[in-house]
């Protein structure tokens, strides 16, 4: 199907929700999770919850399976953990639970923030895919991370993404 052809086949309003993961991030220092919001309801996507937790494993997995279940998110869009750190767990759960990998995201987030912030871009271990019908997109936390992978990665495609996983969910 010619590109064109998919871009009529869109959700236009994606039920979302974000995470921020982090162990120092509060409500007033969430730039990262504020940026994911503020660009969401300028593309015309609605979030439908917002939250901040500490890169704990058992907590990540309960957030993430809340948002979707619970608040009937469309997509869900983590930012932190994404590192090699310790702490750094977002990565290992969602690759975990993803029934549906788009290695295509990681590898295109890499390879533009390359062009940002050179051989470091090795280090970010961005990934997105699908739990069931719902789109998941882990980015770091950095606000200039999520400007990157929000305007260049998943705002051109989050509807069309929505359509793919449930076209009947409008």
């Amino acid at each position: 199907m010619p590109p064109k052809h998919h871009k009529d086949h869109i959700h236009s309003h994606v039920r979302c929700a974000v995470l921020t993961i982090s162990d120092t991030r509060t409500p007033e220092t969430d730039a990262g999770g504020q940026l994911i919001s503020a660009l969401l309801a300028e593309a015309g996507h609605v979030v439908v919850w917002q939250a901040i937790l500490p890169d704990e494993v058992l907590q990540i997995r309960c957030q993430l399976g809340e948002a979707i279940t619970t608040h009937v998110a469309q997509a869900v869009l983590l930012t932190g953990g994404t590192g090699l750190s310790p702490r750094d767990n977002t990565y290992d759960v969602v690759a975990e639970l993803l029934d549906k990998r788009l290695d295509g995201f990681g590898e295109l987030f890499r390879m533009l923030s390359y062009e940002q912030i050179g051989a470091a871009a090795m280090l970010s271990r961005a990934l997105a895919g699908a739990i069931n019908k719902t789109a998941v997109f882990s980015m770091p936390g950095s606000p200039k991370a999520v400007e990157l992978a929000m305007k260049r990665l998943i705002l051109p495609e989050l509807g069309h993404i929505a359509h793919l996983l449930d076209p009947a969910d409008e």
